[in-house]
C-alpha cells in the first residue's frame, strides 16, 4: 500500500504532465530550487510553500493532492495573478519597470527572480493614481493589435489581483508560462477558460485555461516613440526626458496654486 507521500508525489506528477512541463521547469515555476523528481517519487515531503504555489499559480486543489478530494482544480475565479516581484526606489516607493521586446522573452521564466528584475529600467511616475497600484511598462511586439497598437509601441498597465477582476473586452498584458501576450479578454461559457481576442481581424480568437495565467496587467495608456530595438537607449532617454518634463510641469502648477 502506497504511503501518504507517494500518493501526493504521484498526483504532483499527474498535475505536471497535464501542464506539459519538465520536472525542472515545474520546480522553477513553484519556487523549488531543484527538479520535482524526488517529490514525485515520494522520497521527500512536499514543502508547504510548494502546495501553496500549486494553488496560487495553477489552481491545484491541495485536498486532491493528498487524496482527500476527486476535484483536481478549485474554482479559478479567484485565481491570483498579481505581480510576484515589485521594485522600489531609494525612497521606498514602488516604481514602474519597463519590459522591452527582448526582456519580454525571458519575463515568464523569471517571475520570482528578484535579481533579474534589477536589470530592467525603472521610472517614477509623479501622478497620484500611479502611486496607489502596481504599474509596469511593456513594449508591443507584432501586428496582432493593429491599428491601435503598432510594433514597438509601449503600454503602461496596472496589475490585476485576481481573474475575477477581469472586465470583458478590456485590453490586457497576459503573462503565461512561456509567453507574454497583448490581447482583449472575453469570458467563455466554460468557466475554466478565457477567450483572447486580437484587434487585427486577421488573427482568430484563441482559448486558454484560466490556470495558465501567471500575471495579468490591464492596459491604461500607450506611449509611441516610433523607434526600433536598435535605438532602445534613445527611447529610454526620451522616456526619462518625458518624465522630467512632466515632473517640472506638475511643480509649476503646484506653485501657481
Amino acid at each position: 500500500m502506497q504511503n501518504f507521500h507517494q500518493l501526493a508525489g504521484k498526483r504532483l506528477k499527474k498535475a505536471r504532465q497535464q501542464l506539459e512541463l519538465t520536472q525542472k521547469e515545474f520546480g522553477e515555476r513553484l519556487g523549488y530550487n531543484n527538479s520535482t523528481m524526488d517529490l514525485e517519487r515520494g522520497r521527500i515531503k512536499i514543502p508547504g510553500y510548494v502546495v501553496s504555489n500549486l494553488l496560487d499559480y495553477f489552481s491545484i486543489n491541495p485536498l486532491w493532492l493528498y487524496g482527500k478530494s476527486d476535484q483536481i482544480y478549485l474554482n479559478v475565479q479567484d485565481h491570483h495573478v498579481d505581480p510576484k516581484v515589485i521594485t522600489v526606489n531609494s525612497s521606498g516607493e514602488e516604481n514602474i519597470l519597463m519590459v522591452d521586446q527582448k526582456a519580454a522573452a525571458g519575463y515568464p521564466h523569471n517571475l520570482q527572480d528578484n535579481q533579474w528584475y534589477q536589470s530592467l529600467p525603472a521610472f517614477d511616475m509623479p501622478i497620484p493614481e500611479f502611486r496607489n497600484a502596481s504599474y509596469r511598462g511593456f513594449q508591443v511586439e507584432g501586428d496582432s493589435m493593429l491599428p491601435d497598437f503598432e510594433d514597438g509601441d509601449w503600454v503602461l498597465a496596472k496589475s490585476v489581483e485576481k481573474l475575477a477582476d477581469i472586465r470583458p473586452s478590456n485590453i490586457y498584458v497576459i503573462i503565461l508560462e512561456d509567453s507574454l501576450l497583448l490581447k482583449k479578454i472575453n469570458e467563455n461559457r466554460n468557466e475554466d477558460q478565457l477567450v483572447l481576442v486580437s484587434i487585427n481581424e486577421e488573427y482568430p480568437p484563441s482559448v486558454i485555461l484560466r490556470s495558465e495565467v501567471m500575471e495579468l496587467w490591464e492596459v491604461r495608456s500607450k506611449l509611441t516613440f516610433s523607434i526600433n530595438d536598435a535605438s532602445k537607449n534613445s527611447m529610454l532617454k526620451k522616456l526619462e526626458r518625458s518624465m522630467e518634463e512632466l515632473k517640472h510641469q506638475l511643480n509649476l502648477n503646484a506653485k501657481k496654486t
